[in-house]
């Protein structure tokens, strides 16, 4: 393979399917883990440098701002599938439409989160009674976010565009670029300039909007596989429609997660400020051990998209069974690695010995949930691909909603003593367990039962 055909655009239709699916997740592997260094890192520089309560602020403001980024979960996944399943069955004129309306639909949703920022963010974490101690930096750390919102909104959906062309390379070269960046400023605004949580902030926005700027350069001189004129970048109510009807699932998805999140967020306060930091740091490491699974759904999605644009449902099964086992031995690997080291990992964030034990225990309980979210993301990327992004939604609303919510707030309730008087905070973690595991069989029920197979666009 030359240099030039590492960037190039990749026909997955062809070729052993394994090999297609494993060479296509690697770079991006890599990149989803440079990706989850932006946070990872925050964590790191405000917990090392500032404090644990302000490693908490950080986390804190987490769900909220995954709540008001829906809108950019939409256009990314409906971009996606469109884009795999145009570009399989080279469909050059629709391709060109539906990478000039992503353009333009996310201009508008910045426009919109940008406006919404100021009026419901303080409002929000009132509502959630997040502690007084770390209110004002949540606020101010959510405020730069969102209010910057584009650079990440832009790269975000340029990437899911260039993988549904088969590029996961370009996408992972830019994002390397900008999280080195990310890295120099958060340490340079935080422990040089002293300006705390709204340093972190600062320099997450600034090596977005770097990274988005690289991914509009590669698109603008991809013009052997589409065209980015003027004119594609008028709203069109076909494509626009299917975006968002395609999107819409994966958003209402997101938006589901992150109120669940946000609730679980104000169970997840009321133990208290140590807690809220484990949870945090939990969260940052479970991270990195979700990536592999990501991955591999988004893999399967560009591939099952390919496959099925080009109706090579015989390559799609055969490639679903080879990406979700290598992708459930990858993630057992992740979960072995996790439990034999996991205190050396929560020591990164945090020399609070209290703090340290704590996570590594409550890491140990999600553990086994890694493995059946390798099913979860791997056949649930098949059915996005082919077009399906309701059922996902639906399976996600189950497991999120009727399971998890009330799982953890009744084990809250039934643990309660006068020691603990909310209960006990193990809740927290055994709940995304169970929602997991519990999520991973029904998937598999509806995979097996085969409806995505009519849904291609």
């Amino acid at each position: 393979m030359t240099f030039k055909q590492l960037f190039a655009p990749s026909d997955m239709t062809v070729g052993r399917p394994w090999e297609k699916i494993v060479l296509f997740t690697l770079p991006m592997l890599i990149g989803n883990i440079a990706q989850q260094l932006y946070n990872t890192v925050d964590s790191i520089v405000v917990g090392q440098y500032v404090g644990d309560n302000a490693l908490a602020a950080v986390g804190s403001a987490s769900p909220i701002l995954n709540l008001l980024l829906v809108l950019f979960m939409g256009i990314s996944v409906g971009a996606g599938v469109m884009v795999s399943q145009y570009f399989g069955a080279k469909q050059r004129e629709e391709l060109s439409m539906t990478i000039g309306n992503c353009v333009t639909l996310t201009a508008i949703a910045s426009l919109l989160i940008m406006a919404a920022a100021s009026l419901f963010v303080r409002p929000l974490l009132e509502l959630l009674d997040t502690p007084e101690s770390i209110i004002d930096w949540c606020t101010s750390y959510l405020l730069i976010l969102l209010i910057g919102c584009a650079g990440s909104a832009y790269y975000n959906i340029l990437c899911g565009i260039l993988r549904g062309l088969g590029d996961s390379i370009s996408a992972l070269l830019y994002l390397l670029v900008a999280t080195v960046l990310n890295i120099i400023l958060d340490v340079w605004f935080v422990a040089g300039l002293n300006m705390g949580v709204a340093g972190v902030a600062l320099a997450t926005v600034i090596a977005q909007t770097v990274s988005a700027v690289l991914c509009i350069i590669k698109l603008c001189r991809m013009t052997s596989v589409f065209d980015l004129k003027p004119r594609y970048l008028k709203i069109s109510g076909h494509y626009t429609t299917m975006i968002i009807r395609l999107g819409l699932p994966s958003g209402i998805t997101q938006a589901i997660f992150s109120t669940a999140m946000i609730i679980i967020q104000s169970l997840t306060n009321s133990f208290g400020e140590l807690v809220i930091a484990a949870n945090v740091i939990i969260m940052r490491v479970d991270g990195f051990a979700m990536m592999p699974n990501f991955s591999f759904g988004t893999a399967m999605t560009t591939y099952a998209g390919q496959n099925v644009g080009a109706r090579r449902y015989d390559r799609v099964e055969q490639g679903s069974r080879q990406g979700t086992l290598i992708a459930v031995c990858t993630s057992a690997t992740i979960t072995g690695l996790i439990v034999l080291f996991g205190k050396y990992l929560m020591a990164i964030f945090t020399s609070t010995s209290e703090l340290v034990t704590l996570s590594a225990n409550m890491m140990n309980i999600l553990a086994p949930g890694y493995i059946a979210m390798a099913v979860t993301q791997s056949l649930s990327g098949v059915m996005r691909g082919a077009g399906d992004t309701m059922t996902p939604m639906w399976i996600s609303l189950i497991t999120t909603v009727a399971i998890r919510v009330p799982l953890a707030y009744g084990i809250s309730f039934l643990t309660r003593t006068p020691e603990l008087p909310n209960g006990a905070y193990q809740c927290i973690w055994i709940s995304l367990l169970g929602s997991w595991v519990i999520g991973a069989v029904i998937t598999f029920f509806f995979y097996k039962k085969g409806g995505w197979k009519k849904k291609a666009i």
